[in-house]
């Protein structure tokens, strides 16, 4: 057994050398590398990356490859830039001249316009574009960097703001949707997508037939026009809109971009950056939902007109109903809009609509008055007028009379017969058959009530009034 052990160890003493080479012959023919790489291990580190670099100039495979210079600890982006080699916190070209920051703004959308609130929702993407030598960087190949929010804030960054807003903020679904890209020279982009609610001030003395223009202002919080100096990048092109952008209520009419100067008693001048935008109100809802309801109520009071005025029943509560139903309609108008303290378009024709069936409801209050003052004055007739005056016999006090009857009276009635609203009295006292009196005279007495000629002219002067109303109100306002 010892000699087996023995030959064994021999066999396995000779064999090592030549499975060595051959393993090691194999593995420089699969990976191509050269035999040096495997003794750098025990080189100094200058050493080894003169044979890197050998191998990189005989064109090894290996080296061929783009690395990821993320692996190396030698080429991390704080590195790279030196952002640890400056002071961030101060703007670049401190103590010399303003630093320009060209901007342009790509808006996505226009999401809503509040009457009540008076502001508006919009969501853009805020370009910055400005240079920094401290972040440049040698390149070979001049392609730029560009990385996320993280390293944001560890460098210097305009610190914009949006005047008058309410609310704003970055979006952050999947990350943070900020964009950082660095040039070798030192230019920087630096863009994010925002959603801001900023306050308009709107004028609703045309409502609903206004145009309101709005605008989202954007300037520097600290730096003042000597330290940062703001601009439009391209001018009216640095804005740009989606063409998709549109509104339940209002036609977008257009948007441009403004520059002007603000000045702060406390603090000095700056720039401020202004994106304009007009809108003009669709006014299809408000006619389907406020002036066609109105303008029917309106003529459906004029109804009560050809109604007989004795019938109280039917006028009353056709007037109480068109009221009423007039004050609902301002109400709702009203409840949707902000209480301003001067009069709106709506206004003038809601109310000038109100008056016209109110003025409906008081026309038949004075048909009905002077239908009961003339009933009293005719009892009244007719009590003073004697039996003996040529009317057959009847009473007096009766008040209604036969065809025949009423023919007899020539000139109390029309010539068809039918008791007409004019009522014609003429009482002829003669003393031709009395000669035994004193004097000889004949008194007339003549009274005209025409009580339905109101609801006659009610029905030609209200109509026409109206009509002539709209005329006006729609030359003016549209």
């Amino acid at each position: 057994m010892l000699t087996t052990s023995f030959i064994r160890m021999c066999t396995l003493f000779l064999l090592w050398p030549w499975s060595a080479c051959a393993e090691s012959r194999a593995h420089r023919q699969t990976r191509g590398i050269i035999p040096e790489l495997y003794k750098q291990g025990s080189r100094p580190q200058r050493q080894r990356r003169e044979i890197q670099e050998e191998a990189h100039k005989q064109g090894s495979p290996v080296f061929k490859r783009s690395p990821d210079i993320t692996k190396s600890p030698l080429t991390k982006s704080e590195q790279l830039l030196r952002i640890d080699d400056h002071d961030f916190t101060m703007r670049p070209g401190f103590g010399g001249a303003a630093i320009p920051v060209g901007v342009d703004v790509q808006v996505e959308s226009l999401d809503s316009i509040s009457e009540v609130d008076m502001d508006f929702t919009m969501t853009l993407y805020l370009r910055h574009y400005w240079k920094d030598e401290r972040l440049s960087f040698p390149s070979t190949n001049n392609q730029s960097m560009t990385f996320d929010g993280r390293l944001v804030k560890k460098i210097w960054v305009p610190d914009m703001f949006f005047v008058h807003s309410k609310r704003s903020f970055i979006h952050d679904t999947t990350t943070d949707n900020i964009m950082l890209r660095v040039q070798p020279d030192g230019k920087v982009l630096y863009s994010l997508r925002v959603t801001v609610t900023a306050m308009c001030n709107m004028d609703f003395s045309r409502f609903p037939l206004d145009t309101q223009s709005c605008s989202l202002e954007i300037e520097s919080y600290a730096y003042t026009e000597d330290d940062l100096m703001l601009f439009w990048k391209n001018g009216n092109e640095s804005l740009k809109t989606d063409e998709r952008i549109s509104l339940s209520q209002f036609l977008i009419q257009e948007f441009h971009t403004t520059t002007r100067l603000a000045f702060y008693s406390s603090t000095g001048w700056y720039n401020r950056l202004y994106i304009n935008f007009t809108l003009r109100r669709h006014i299809f809802f408000f006619l389907l939902q406020t002036y066609f309801p109105a303008t029917l109520m309106v003529m459906l009071s004029w109804v009560s007109f050809w109604i007989d005025r004795r019938a109280v029943p039917a006028r009353v509560p056709l007037g109480i109903t068109t009221v009423l139903t007039m004050s609902t309609i301002i109400t709702g108008v009203n409840a949707s809009m902000p209480r301003v303290s001067y009069i709106k378009a709506v206004d003038i024709y809601l109310w000038v609509s109100f008056v016209f069936v109110f003025l409906s409801v008081l026309e038949y209050a004075a048909v009905n008055y002077l239908t009961t003052v003339q009933e009293r004055k005719e009892r009244k007739l007719r009590d003073k007028l004697p039996c003996t005056c040529g009317v057959p016999q009847r009473s007096c006090m009766d008040s209604s009379y036969s065809d025949g009857e009423v023919n007899n009276l020539g000139g109390f009635v029309s010539d068809n017969g039918e008791k007409d609203d004019r009522i014609m009295v003429q009482l002829a006292l003669s003393t031709e058959r009395n000669s035994n009196r004193r004097k000889s005279h004949r008194a007339y007495v003549s009274m005209r009530i025409d009580t339905h000629a109101i609801d006659k002219y009610s029905r030609v002067i209200f109509p026409a009034a109206y009509i002539l109303f709209n005329l006006i109100y729609w030359s003016i306002f549209s």
